[in-house]
């Protein structure tokens, strides 16, 4: 099992992430679960340009030891890719890719450039597509940026950051239809989520505090029946190990004035209890070994979009705007 620091504790986390079928199940610790989660922000590249190669990813998925060597960016001249999001849900089309900045302390970057270009590159270090550029969003834990490109082929790629880690951080993407977690173009399956009528064994039905969010007067099931679009989110704010499911959640609270004209909004928690330890229903439902997750969908159900891991108001805003019919 890999260990690898956990971004905002600097405690070691496992990398490896929960197969779907566990948490079908049911059997699995809450450590078990987050692992998933966890994965989501994997010290994937260290280093600079110029520096040692400790810490890069190699195309076989190790990961080098060693500290990193300080190069030119970082505030103390040390700095770490953090890829934010997991790695086995990506298929072949538009390729969300959220990462942040660390010290080599494990330390998220707080304030990093406005701006990041970065190139895609096959595993030959072919260059896919023409460069990349994501500004900086600044959300609890610290800030992301989010990195999208087209990828029609399934393999594995690599994000090459400008002024970064020389061999970048590696990522798959997988065959169409062997994800099981629902993405654009999938129906988002039925699911009857718990409402404050009806709390289907989930307790608390919300964990946000100190009042619970709004989205629990209708199912995900109502929703997708009712011939509107859906905001669906699943993420506990009280037991997330990225600390990113609370500020996912607010940013629905933010938003959902402007857009409740068009949208259903609903939230479904991850564990069935506050000890934390079962996965709730919601998680097998949508396949997921992650959280937090949001799916958007069109008018007949289908997902037209889907953040995973991280996200603030502002990409929020963004996507819900070229997503609303």
């Amino acid at each position: 099992m890999i260990e690898l620091p956990n971004t905002t504790t600097g405690q070691t986390t496992s990398s490896l992430q929960m197969p779907v079928a566990r948490a079908m199940r049911g059997a699995v610790s809450r450590r078990g679960f987050i692992a998933g989660a966890a994965a989501a922000a994997v010290l994937a590249a260290c280093g600079s340009d110029g520096a040692s190669e400790s810490g890069a990813v190699s195309p076989d998925g190790s990961v080098a030891g060693g500290p990193p060597t300080p190069g030119a960016a970082g505030g103390d001249g040390t700095w770490t890719l953090v890829q934010r999001f997991p790695q086995d849900v990506q298929t072949p089309g538009r390729i969300r890719m959220p990462v942040s900045l660390s010290t080599d302390g494990a330390q998220l970057i707080q304030d990093g450039p406005e701006t990041l270009t970065a190139r895609i590159t096959d595993i030959e270090g072919t260059p896919i597509g023409e460069p990349v550029t994501a500004v900086r969003r600044d959300v609890a834990p610290g800030p992301y940026y989010d990195f999208r490109a087209d990828i029609d082929t399934a393999g594995i790629y690599y994000l090459i950051v400008d002024d970064g880690p020389s061999q970048g951080a590696a990522f798959q993407v997988m065959e169409a239809g062997t994800v099981a977690v629902p993405g654009p173009g999938d129906a988002l399956p039925t699911f009857d989520t718990p409402t404050v009528d009806d709390a289907r064994g989930v307790a608390p039905i919300c964990t946000r505090a100190p009042e619970p969010c709004p989205f629990h007067e209708t199912t995900l099931g109502e929703a997708l029946a009712s011939g509107r679009q859906v905001v669906y989110l699943v993420g506990t704010p009280a037991f997330c190990q990225t600390g990113s499911c609370a500020p996912a959640l607010e940013s629905m609270i933010d938003i959902v004035g402007d857009f409740d004209d068009a949208f259903t909004f609903v939230h479904a928690e991850v564990y069935t209890d506050n000890t934390a330890t079962v996965p709730a229903p919601a998680v097998a439902a949508a396949g997921l070994t992650y959280e937090p997750a949001l799916f958007i969908t069109d008018t007949d159900g289908t997902v037209v979009e889907r953040l995973d891991a991280v996200w603030d108001t502002s990409e929020l805003v963004e996507v819900l705007e070229a997503a609303r019919v």
